[in-house]
């Protein structure tokens, strides 16, 4: 089965980088766990989902299974998680992190789930969208394989919403506008465009909750943005010549100051799905 997946981001396809680099990025990922500001995105994202002690739930793009390890908790006694990535480095980095629970590491691929139509009772899908060929495609599968009455909840980020103060505005758009080359439209905005990917597919109980993170200094900012972390390699985050050097010091130069900003959204966005009644 060939995945539904973009190689314009390391995300797409994880078992193809260099191990040094797939280390790398199991590390800024539980990293991102730990931040405030992604704990903060999570909890509205919890909130919605509302998991419960007996329900089986899927966590579509797991990665190293942090938010898996946490929903099993939740839907313990008697509940069920299954754990779906589509790297297999990426599933042995979740499972070496195991602590217990009712938890089911499986390889598949969001655009086609290898599950029967109403398996699970919600699922949690996060920043994931953003790298797939087809997100319509992959939330389609996610519909199909939620019960009657079961809860979707997708979380992406909205990058066009990326922006800087503290920091020369003409070299932040630079440094922007040259990310936002290196996306796709939909990568771009996928954060915005699930609420009406949702209502598109017929859905119920449609919410949408923009969560704005705050970096107020360039060492919490690089946690989540990789153009402000000078230890992201050039090899995944290639620019112009000196542009990154010219950038980089300017961002020391602002969080020297104290007055370094950066902001980005990412939505959570929730449905329940309901079918026609059978006759």
């Amino acid at each position: 089965m060939e995945p539904a997946q973009l190689d314009r981001t390391p995300f797409a396809d994880l078992d193809r980088i260099p191990p040094h680099m797939l280390a790398l990025i199991v590390g800024a990922l539980e990293a991102m766990s730990r931040h405030p500001e992604i704990q903060r995105v999570r909890h509205t994202a919890w909130q919605a989902l509302r998991p419960a002690p007996g329900q089986r739930l899927l966590d579509a793009g797991c990665g190293a299974g942090d938010v898996a390890r946490e929903l099993a908790a939740a839907v313990a006694p008697g509940g069920e998680i299954v754990a779906l990535d589509y790297s297999t480095a990426t599933l042995a980095a979740a499972r070496e992190r195991h602590t217990g629970g009712a938890i089911r590491y499986v390889t598949g691929d969001v655009a086609a789930l290898d599950f029967d139509d109403e398996t699970f009772d919600g699922v949690w899908c996060e920043r994931v969208l953003q790298h797939v060929d087809d997100a319509d495609a992959a939330i389609g599968e996610l519909v199909r394989v939620t019960r009657t009455g079961g809860r979707i909840c997708l979380l992406d980020t909205d990058w066009s919403s990326l922006a800087f103060d503290g920091v020369d505005g003409a070299l932040a758009g630079t440094v922007v506008g040259h990310m936002h080359g290196r996306l796709t439209p939909k990568q771009l905005d996928m954060g915005r465009t699930l609420r009406r990917r949702l209502l598109d597919r017929g859905l119920h109980d449609v919410t949408a909750t923009p969560v704005t993170c705050f970096f107020g200094d360039p060492a919490s900012a690089a946690v989540v943005l990789p153009m402000v972390n000078p230890e992201v390699p050039e090899e995944a985050w290639p620019t112009p010549p000196g542009l990154r050097d010219q950038w980089l010091g300017q961002v020391g130069t602002a969080g020297d100051r104290g007055d370094f900003l950066a902001v980005l959204t990412i939505w959570v966005a929730t449905a329940t799905v309901q079918r026609p009644a059978m006759h």
